[in-house]
């Protein structure tokens, strides 16, 4: 019989815990949540409150079993999940479904899974806070009225396509995106010219070292900047004035949730979901702290063991106490920072992934209690004998490096400057020699494009969604395909660069010349770009639901959460107050809004005479040449071609959509058979002897050459050899291939399990068992069928439908509606 039973939410974090705690214990895990709201229309009674039908998985069911047995042998019963609102509220499903008394139920809470947090937390046990589960419980019944009432919508006036969806936050993460690439498309590049000049002096040993100066003007046009070096010809160049100033730079706060998930971006190149994957592991082994979190907040014994650390390290002069404040408003409960649980390892993690992820926090956190680095700053004035304008060095000297000697931030693209080195003995009234002045040509800059880092700073700075819900936001706007996380190469651009020889060059001194030069600009790596759904689901939402979409109103909702957390709030009324416009919205939008299709008349066609238009279609965005005869009548039907990427429904010119119309296009032979690039429903592809191979994303249908055609033919060749376990010449469209999650059988129309027995053997098969096997397996369900069925079901959705989605109405109470 068990004494004390604990739960946690994870098998790892009940493995860590029990090493800490005495024989008296047993810790199990629930497997995080053990119930939530069903998928179907019946989750939420309206009419009751909005309460909701919480229902057990089947997967938990056995879970469940286990918990009730153990929880019925047990003296006491003590409930360990995480300390956010997620966490309370597990531990309030878990009393519910369980059948614990919460009076008598002991709720524990700690910030880092240690020996001592965990025995303190076991001396000072709690009951379960209802407020945090309340606010819990509010976001997700509002989340899911948004979500379950305005997808709908969506299905009957863009796409009867079910993967389209909108939410409260991520419909707002969406909009961000689409207004950052329009602020992108739409951005007009203003040009200048900046002068800098390169002079040659001699450093402390003698050596001829450059000094660049570089003049504080910029010339708005090309005619300003060659006069301006016109001038300078057989000028001479002094030193005027020479500025030494004392400089510092002081540690940023420890890591946040959001500040921890840009740091690895920039850092590391992890995604939002893979940094929060790490933490959690690195949080369950007892490494870190809790993950999620947006204090900056570090406790007093966290403090003296930095403190520790930092002076046995690297001395006590590296050591400067700090206390940070959060900067967030809103910030839930009193966290602590991400840190270390134990600061003398600077090294932890079962992983490649969780070492560097542990590093970095091991590092932000000491640095934050080091010393400022300690910098002298030079300016240094350049006369110019033929002009008053002057031109200006600059250089610092590091004199002390502090935090930095453990730790560099990283800042993000739009922020980055060039770093000043370090500049040559020099003295005023030293007379220069000019190797050579340039004017070079440069451009404004766009608006940098959101990557998954920058888009949850974002959100953080306008006070929308928490650290519980930044990674889950991030990954849904891409798995609904609203965004796409993508490289892209960028295009060439021509720049004019003047240039003016020094005095002592060779072969030309004094000489005014002109070059014109290429850069590549718009390269983006690892940046959101939203697609053409995305765009029409985005506009849509604005045009019918402005305060679902607005970044403050959305911001105040997050407010609401905190009140209520702080029993400052009824949830029901707050979710009432919200509810009773939004679903009049929703039905009206219904009845009067009509279907969106981003039809856009690009032109005619120049050899027919025939519109050409782009919109979206059936499988997604795309042009079309003609129109279709009038019902009843015969006539040629209209011709179609897909839109790819980067061409953009909202921006595609008549001349980019008569070239894809060339599709599918013939890119040369091999094995003396045709090889033709084209687009399909799952993207573009080479067709060759009635096989078709996926082009990779950095390869494009009009572009890619016969030679990249072959070797894409060849390495899907070989990759498939690899899948490839046996054939059978009496069928040769039946093959046993190794797949994802082992073997199985490939025949027309449908892939068949093998059966257990014979998957450690699958080649042992013969074409009977195999043939047998395969006549007896169920058809693939055609694509067609699904459609029909949607479009059915898209048909029958009417207004009344719409009122009853994510609702359940009782029987002896009527809505204040009807």
């Amino acid at each position: 019989m068990t004494k004390n039973l604990m739960i946690v939410e994870s098998p790892a974090k009940a493995k860590t815990i029990e090493k800490f705690l005495g024989k008296d214990f047993t810790v199990k895990s629930c497997y995080g949540h053990i119930r939530d709201l069903p998928k179907g229309n019946n989750a939420i009674d309206i009419d009751n409150d909005y309460t909701p039908q919480y229902v057990v998985s089947s997967e938990k069911t056995d879970v469940v079993k286990e918990l009730k047995t153990l929880a019925s042998q047990a003296e006491e019963v003590w409930l360990a999940t995480d300390e956010d609102r997620e966490g309370e509220a597990i531990s309030w499903h878990l009393c519910e479904v369980l059948g614990l008394d919460e009076d008598s139920t002991k709720r524990i809470v700690f910030h880092e899974i240690t020996k001592k947090a965990i025995l303190k937390a076991v001396d000072n046990p709690r009951n379960i806070n209802k407020n945090l589960v309340n606010a819990q419980q509010a976001r997700r019944v509002l989340d899911r009225l948004v979500g379950f009432e305005l997808s709908p919508i969506l299905w009957r006036k863009i796409s009867r396509s079910s993967s389209l969806s909108a939410g409260r936050v991520q419909s707002v993460a969406v909009r961000l995106v689409v207004e950052r690439e329009r602020d992108i498309r739409n951005f007009e590049a203003g040009t200048y010219f900046k002068v800098s000049a390169i002079f040659k002096v001699k450093d402390a040993k003698g050596k001829i070292v450059h000094l660049k100066a570089e003049l504080p003007k910029k010339f708005k046009t090309e005619p300003e900047a060659e006069a301006f070096l016109n001038k300078c010809i057989e000028a001479i160049y002094t030193i005027e004035d020479i500025k030494v100033k004392p400089a510092k730079k002081s540690p940023t706060a420890p890591f946040t949730t959001s500040t921890l998930q840009q740091d690895a971006s920039r850092k590391l190149g992890f995604s939002v979901a893979r940094t929060m994957r790490v933490a959690q592991k690195l949080y369950e082994a007892g490494k870190i702290t809790y993950m999620r979190t947006d204090s900056t907040y570090l406790s007093e014994t966290a403090r003296a063991n930095a403190y520790q650390t930092i002076k046995s390290n690297y001395g006590e002069e590296y050591l400067q106490p700090r206390e940070f404040k959060s900067k967030s408003k809103t910030a839930q409960e009193a966290h602590e920072a991400i840190r270390p649980t134990y600061f003398e390892q600077s090294e932890a993690g079962s992983t490649a992934d969780e070492k560097k992820l542990y590093s970095l926090i091991w590092k932000r956190t000491l640095a934050s209690q080091m010393s400022d680095a300690r910098l002298e700053r030079t300016t240094a004035t350049v006369g110019i004998s033929k002009t008053d304008e002057k031109l200006v060095a600059k250089g610092e000297v590091l004199k002390f490096d502090g935090f930095l000697k453990l730790y560099r931030e990283s800042v993000d693209e739009e922020e980055q400057q060039e770093d000043a080195g370090m500049l040559p003995p020099l003295h005023i009234g030293q007379v220069l020699d000019l190797k050579e002045m340039t004017a070079t040509q440069r451009f404004q800059r766009p608006p940098a494009r959101y990557n998954e880092a920058t888009l949850v700073k974002k959100l953080e700075e306008l006070g929308i969604g928490r650290p519980s819900t930044y990674a889950p936001t991030i990954s849904t706007i891409q798995k609904r395909n609203y965004a796409v996380k993508e490289n892209r190469e960028g295009k060439k651009r021509d720049y004019i660069v003047w240039t003016l020889t020094g005095p002592e060059e060779t072969p030309k001194a004094n000489d005014l010349s002109k070059v014109v030069a290429q850069e590549n600009t718009g390269v983006a790596k690892n940046k959101l770009f939203p697609t053409d759904m995305g765009m029409l689901v985005n506009d849509f939402l604005v045009e019918h639901f402005s305060d679902v979409l607005n970044y403050g109103f959305t911001a105040q909702i997050e407010k609401q959460f905190d009140e209520i957390a702080g029993g400052h709030k009824q949830w029901n009324n707050m979710i009432d107050s919200f509810y009773k416009p939004f679903h009049q919205t929703v039905e009206h939008t219904m009845e009067t809004a009509t279907k969106v299709t981003g039809e856009r008349i690009l032109g005619e066609d120049p050899k027919t005479g025939k519109v050409i238009k782009a919109r979206l279609g059936r499988f997604g965005p795309m042009v079309q040449l003609g129109e279709m005869p009038p019902e009843g009548e015969d006539g040629p039907k209209p011709k179609y071609a897909s839109i790819i990427p980067p061409l953009a429904l909202e921006t595609i010119s008549l001349e980019e959509a008569l070239e894809l119309f060339k599709l599918p296009r013939v890119v040369g032979e091999f094995e003396g058979e045709v090889m033709k690039a084209s687009e399909g429903r799952f993207g573009p592809y080479i067709l060759h002897i009635k096989k078709f191979y996926s082009l990779k994303k950095e390869q494009h249908p009009l572009t890619i050459t016969a030679e990249e055609a072959i070797q894409l033919i060849k390495d899907k060749r070989e990759a498939d050899a690899k899948k490839l376990i046996k054939t059978f010449p009496e069928n040769p469209d039946i093959q046993i291939l190794n797949g994802r999650w082992g073997p199985y059988i490939k025949a027309p129309n449908k892939n068949v399990k093998i059966p257990k027995e014979k998957k450690e053997n699958p080649e042992t098969l013969t074409y009977e068992e195999v043939k047998e096997l395969v006549d007896n397996a169920p058809e693939k369900k055609g694509r067609g069928k699904r459609a029909t069925k949607k479009t059915t079901t898209a048909k029958k959705t009417t207004t009344a439908t719409a009122k009853k989605t994510a609702t359940k109405k009782t029987t002896t109470k009527k809505s204040p509606k009807k």
